[in-house]
């Protein structure tokens, strides 16, 4: 078990701070994911292949090691409480038990690339990014709550962050090399229509991205070392430096709900900040 420090109730808005001690994780650190149990799941704890848990007092430990052939990305939690985790090595979608640490394969795709991230949709569906990093293109796929497949675009950019808006209504998703955010409107089967540009940047990469409850979409600017928030209509409203240059991903827990965690690949470690309003996820599990 590894920390450095002991959460704070409160602090001061957008202002970073360390979390634990730098190195505890490998270049690979990603995929922080709040649980309603109080504490963040995240991938790459001391060595490749990991899953290690941050605790509300940010001591941190090892859950599992996947199997041999599997390294995670992004996680989500299921609503049964379970992880789901993109295993970009494996080709697929893992379903971990937190309880037992019984790991089983939610869904697999052998026309998937290497799934990144994933974004939950208030129904029960499930969206995940999947990057082709040497031909800089991406595909995008929907998956239902039973495994089930359906790759809703494939001519897409390097497909990373991915990120469904509180209400249900829009999807997010970014494009690394690209620099673009792009929405769409998603119907009730969980199908994408209306893709528009949401953002684009002129520089710098893209990673993660996370919507606070009030539809603010925070996203990691890989190798600018911030994060930006913009609002509804896509303007930027705020943008966090970090100490680290490289954040790869991004997700809301504490108290509250109102601590921005943030993954850094070149200290393999977290950095937190304070943010007005409580992540999405967060204040999701506290209604249900």
């Amino acid at each position: 078990m590894a920390g450095c420090k002991t959460f704070k109730d409160n602090g001061t808005l957008f202002q970073r701070e360390d979390v634990v001690a730098e190195g505890l994780f490998t270049s690979g650190i990603e995929g922080p994911s709040f649980h309603e149990n109080g504490n963040i799941y995240l991938v790459n704890f001391q060595k490749e292949g990991t899953i290690g848990v941050l605790s509300p007092e940010h001591k941190v430990n090892e859950l599992i090691q996947l199997p041999q052939g599997s390294v995670g990305n992004g996680i989500r939690v299921h609503p049964d409480g379970d992880l789901l985790v993109a295993d970009y090595v494996g080709h697929n979608i893992l379903k971990i038990n937190i309880l037992n640490k019984k790991i089983q394969i939610f869904a697999h795709n052998k026309d998937m690339n290497q799934p990144n991230d994933l974004a939950f949709h208030p129904n029960g569906f499930l969206y995940a990014s999947d990057p082709n990093w040497k031909m800089s293109t991406g595909q995008l796929w929907l998956i239902r709550s039973d495994g089930a497949t359906f790759c809703l675009e494939k001519n897409m950019g390097t497909t990373n962050g991915i990120e469904v808006s509180p209400d249900g209504k829009y999807l997010f998703v970014n494009e690394s090399v690209q620099r673009k955010i792009w929405k769409y409107k998603i119907d009730k089967e969980g199908f994408i229509s209306d893709k528009r540009l949401f953002h684009a940047f002129s520089d710098f990469g893209l990673d993660g991205m996370r919507c606070d409850r009030k539809g603010n979409l925070y996203v990691t600017r890989y190798g600018k070392g911030t994060v930006v928030c913009l609002n509804g209509s896509g303007k930027i409203v705020k943008e966090i430096q970090l100490k680290g240059s490289k954040p790869s991903n991004i997700t809301f827990g504490g108290k509250d709900g109102k601590w921005a965690y943030v993954t850094l690949q070149d200290r393999g470690m977290l950095e937190s900040f304070l943010v007005p309003f409580s992540g999405q996820d967060w204040f999701r599990f506290q209604k249900n």
